[in-house]
């Protein structure tokens, strides 16, 4: 069933000015949306006619960027807080939940790990387990929300998992991968890591990107899903409302499912 998108969007999204920009809409996105977001960009060019361009990092660091003055027309970040946060100090409008994520492990080359041996496999004291950082990126933040629930059904897990796990992505100084290939693939192509706790979209695309690398779905006791949120700053280019519409609209959600993620906006 659809969810009723429309009726959070903000008043002004619905009264947008149709003239063309003349300048391009400056869209400020969370990495994990680097594929998906660079089409949309594209696309939404092509269509409305209004340049769209696409700025990509850790949602948290690129929070504290806009805060810090970077100009922005559009934030799309891969939780709801760091949105809610500029609506919060008055520097955006409402946000809104656009697409969901979910964590998923990726293995690397010649890995032994099911979903069933997860936890006993990143509690080994012999695997390097990666993540994100946590408060500069969401995708550290589910992590540890993973940590907790492990804490249930193992005590001591949380404790051992906070201590072991690398912090290799989402940092200031996270390097950038190579043009040809994601950072997660590269990652573990250079085996910084045996199990990365990374969003299932990231593992698609390393998995097709590393022979021998696999995705395992984290069991149910584990699980943790993602939101992703999309608010349009204020004082914005014209055609920032358009793109936060085309984002939502039925066009838009497809091209978000062929990347994997689950839409809230389309059938």
């Amino acid at each position: 069933m659809l969810e009723r998108v429309a009726l959070v969007l903000p008043l002004a999204f619905v009264l947008a000015n149709t003239a063309v920009a003349a300048d391009p809409v400056r869209v400020l996105a969370a990495g994990s949306l680097r594929a998906v977001m660079t089409e949309m960009a594209q696309t939404f060019s092509n269509s409305d006619g209004a340049p769209a361009t696409a700025t990509f990092g850790a949602s948290g660091l690129l929070r504290e960027r806009i805060e810090k003055g970077e100009a922005a027309d559009v934030f799309a970040s891969a939780d709801v807080g760091n949105a809610l946060a500029l609506f919060n100090a008055g520097r955006a409008a409402a946000p809104i939940i656009f697409a969901r994520n979910r964590l998923c492990a990726l293995a690397a080359p010649g890995v032994d790990v099911t979903s069933e041996s997860l936890l006993d496999r990143m509690l080994d004291p012999r695997v390097r387990l990666g993540t994100s950082t946590p408060k500069a990126d969401p995708s550290g933040d589910y992590a540890w929300q993973l940590f907790e629930k492990a804490e249930k059904l193992r005590p001591g897990a949380f404790d051992a998992l906070d201590r072991k796990a690398l912090k290799v992505t989402g940092g200031v100084d996270t390097p950038k991968p190579p043009p040809t290939r994601s950072l997660y693939s590269t990652l573990i192509a250079e085996r910084k890591a045996d199990i990365f706790l990374t969003y299932c979209t990231n593992a698609v695309e390393a998995v097709r990107e590393v022979p021998g690398a696999r995705s395992v779905a984290i069991p149910d006791s584990l699980a943790v899903g993602a939101s992703y949120a999309l608010t349009v700053l204020r004082n914005s280019r014209p055609g920032a409302e358009r793109f936060a519409l085309f984002v939502v609209s039925i066009p838009g959600q497809e091209i978000l499912t062929r990347y994997g993620f689950a839409p809230v906006g389309a059938p």
